[in-house]
């Protein structure tokens, strides 16, 4: 193809006689003309990375327009999703079908030409970055830079493992690859970095990133603050890394793509080099990033082009139907013969063939939870680390797809699947993860294993929740089935002092809509907080748990623990409860026992226990005046975290026994005497209520 921009007006084929050529601008002029009607949007990488994005859908990716959810197709991710109207115009040429809320083809454009008019608007299927769920087509949800990158990772890892449990001689079921467009930004966030670093580690052929080196920022060059060369950097990583120095040079493109499908030994790394804003007369600078083309410029780009000035939302007659065409043609092929694969499949092997429907189902097996142990009062009783470790050791026999691992802190989070095999090149059908001292890499890991249907989890200490959250947020965007588990909850962690005990962590996490944050109190607790996270198939969990030992309540004496499933419950009550205890993990056990005393020196009260607020939310008015009457306004509150969010279970006239300072270096028991987590400050305080 010509590097110069065609000058004539389209007719049906440019002068060069390149339907490529017209395909290609057609995803750069409807890219302007969303952008331009939208008065909002970035559109400088779309005209610059159109022939990337052409080549790479209408020569080689493996997708059936037709059935955009067939479980062996190529991943696409847009980690650059600012340029999401590249995306929604290779969607919309490409014929995608939509699939409609319950998994079903609906038979309609996933995103139509008066999609593309909509661009940016309220409840359009284009909304400003890509949203999974919202728009079929997007395989991850991007924006924040380095996210989709670190999903892709996530995705290359569930391939490996797909192909190593479930293809057998003759039964090739999974295959695919995983492609990912990532610019600037996406280089120089640490996500990226450190899924990288994995990817490299773990070998994942089945992974290309290719790299937009426009070296535009919004403040202007890159050169202001990054000037390192990433390819270098890459092959460091251990990554095969190919440069293409125009990204207008599709046959280039296209024979690097190739040579990324024979590279078997690593993941490959193409550095495109491209003009931002391609065509116009602000290309190559920061103003074609996400400053708004005026209308003369964009109608002088389009004459560059060889455009119709004055045409807007244009499709040249015959470009959408050459596009499908190219797509559809290899990927319905592949589709129907994977098909029959797994026909076949069925009758050799039945087990595996009906663990598989389950798993991309996002079912869980009959019986999963039928070993999950209850466990007998015991005062010493075992850290709720320790009792997540015993349950998930239980699950995982049945439910062979529950893969994870932590951020080096496996014998610290008791996350490690017993016989279950490291994850790693030589062995990509180990269940345990090493993720390495990388949170941030982990979660955005986690969340591309999860929008592969594993049910995939991730473990650190609850204070470096900080370096992840932003992949807990977008799995709840996504809602996402992800569990974070997240220990050494609090105070509690004694004697490694204020760095490692969480205390606004609780909150931040609770702040995320969609997230079930849960923090149980015992071994029964955490037994029903496991239950309640597999089970929800489209909600993230955070599973927060002790390092130190928490007593065994008994629950012959106490409510059953299975009242955390409705969040909060009525743990111990007297007939007439003059004051309500409201605790959470470590803290319900002191409740308990302060509840005895009080109840010895005449005092009737109730403990709440209340591992889950967002849980709690969700019942109904009476349920939740059955918990908290709101006759009873002597209401007191005990956590080893910040006070934010408790007033609204205290309300005004309540109190609260929390932490408004950083912790310290001690012992537990020091460290609980100073700051007020005793039995005899919680009876005073519960007295002094009362009175």
């Amino acid at each position: 193809m010509s590097d110069a921009p065609a000058t004539d007006t389209p007719a049906g084929l440019h002068e060069d006689g390149s339907l490529d050529r017209l395909t290609i601008d057609t995803i750069r002029t409807l890219s302007m003309d969303a952008v331009a009607k939208a008065k909002s949007g970035h559109i400088g990488t779309p005209m610059a990375l159109a022939p990337v994005g052409h080549t790479l859908w209408s020569q080689f990716l493996r997708t059936d327009p037709d059935r955009p959810d067939w479980p062996n197709r190529d991943r696409f991710v847009l980690s650059v999703g600012h340029a999401s109207m590249l995306l929604y115009s290779l969607i919309h040429l490409a014929g995608i079908k939509e699939i409609d809320k319950d998994g079903k083809p609906s038979g309609q454009p996933a995103v139509s030409l008066e999609d593309i008019r909509q661009f940016r608007q309220l409840s359009s299927k284009t909304p400003g970055h890509p949203e999974y769920r919202h728009t079929t087509g997007v395989e991850t949800t991007t924006g924040p830079l380095g996210a989709g990158c670190g999903n892709s990772v996530g995705m290359a890892i569930a391939e490996r493992w797909l192909a190593a449990r479930y293809n057998k001689p003759g039964y090739t079921l999974f295959d695919h690859n995983i492609y990912t467009l990532a610019g600037d930004g996406d280089m120089m966030e640490g996500v990226a970095s450190e899924a990288a670093s994995l990817a490299g580690h773990l070998k994942l052929s089945n992974l290309c990133w290719v790299y937009d080196s426009n070296h535009v920022s919004i403040e202007g060059g890159t050169d202001l603050a990054f000037d390192e060369d990433v390819g270098k950097r890459f092959e460091a990583y251990g990554w095969h890394v190919i440069h293409v120095d125009d990204a207008n040079d599709t046959k280039a493109f296209a024979a690097a793509i190739q040579e990324f499908q024979a590279t078997d030994d690593k993941p490959t790394f193409i550095v495109v080099k491209s003009i931002i804003g391609y065509g116009s007369s602000i290309q190559g600078t920061a103003k074609a990033h996400g400053e708004a083309m005026t209308a003369d410029d964009i109608r002088g780009t389009k004459k560059v082009y060889g455009w119709p000035e004055d045409a807007q939302f244009l499709v040249p007659e015959g470009v959408a139907e050459a596009f499908n065409k190219a797509i559809a043609t290899r990927g319905h092929k592949l589709r129907v013969e994977w098909e029959a694969t797994l026909a076949r499949y069925r009758d050799a092997e039945p087990e595996l063939a009906k663990e598989l429907d389950a798993l991309l189902s996002d079912q869980l097996p009959e019986g999963w939870d039928a070993d999950i142990p209850t466990f007998d009062a015991d005062e010493k009783g075992m850290a709720s680390r320790d009792a997540g470790g015993k349950v998930l050791n239980a699950i995982a026999p049945k439910l062979p797809w529950l893969i994870g691992g932590s951020a080096d802190l496996g014998p610290s989070t008791k996350t490690m699947i017993d016989d279950g095999n490291s994850f790693q090149a030589a062995s990509y059908d180990g269940r345990n993860l090493h993720f390495g001292v990388r949170e941030h890499g982990m979660g955005a890991v986690v969340n591309g294993m999860a929008l592969s249907h594993l049910r995939s989890y991730g473990a650190t200490f609850l204070v470096f929740s900080d370096y992840m959250r932003p992949p807990v947020r977008l799995a709840a965007i996504m809602e996402l089935g992800a569990i974070f588990v997240f220990t050494h909850d609090s105070i509690g962690v004694g004697e490694d002092g204020p760095t490692h005990q969480p205390i606004e962590h609780l909150a931040t996490l609770r702040a995320i809509p969609g997230l079930d944050t849960i923090r149980p109190c015992d071994a029964n607790e955490t037994a029903w907080a496991w239950k309640a996270a597999l089970s929800e198939g489209n909600r993230p969990a955070a599973l927060i748990f002790s390092r130190q030992a928490l007593p065994t309540l008994d629950r012959t004496k106490y409510a059953s623990a299975e009242g955390l499933l409705k969040g909060g419950y009525v743990l111990a009550d007297s007939e007439q409860p003059e004051v309500i205890l409201i605790a959470t993990g470590s803290e319900v056990s002191l409740a308990v026992k302060a509840y005895e005393q009080l109840k010895a020196d005449g005092v009737q009260a109730r403990v709440v226990s209340l591992p889950s607020w967002s849980r709690y939310e969700m019942q109904d008015a009476a349920y939740k005046e059955s918990v908290l009457p709101k006759g009873i306004t002597a209401r007191l509150a005990i956590e080893q975290g910040g006070e934010i969010g408790w007033d609204r279970y205290v309300g005004l006239e309540g109190r609260t026994i929390t932490m408004s300072t950083f912790g310290a270096s001690a012992p537990i028991a020091k460290l609980q005497d100073k700051f007020g987590f005793t039995v005899a400050n919680i009876v005073e305080t519960a007295k002094s209520l009362i009175a």
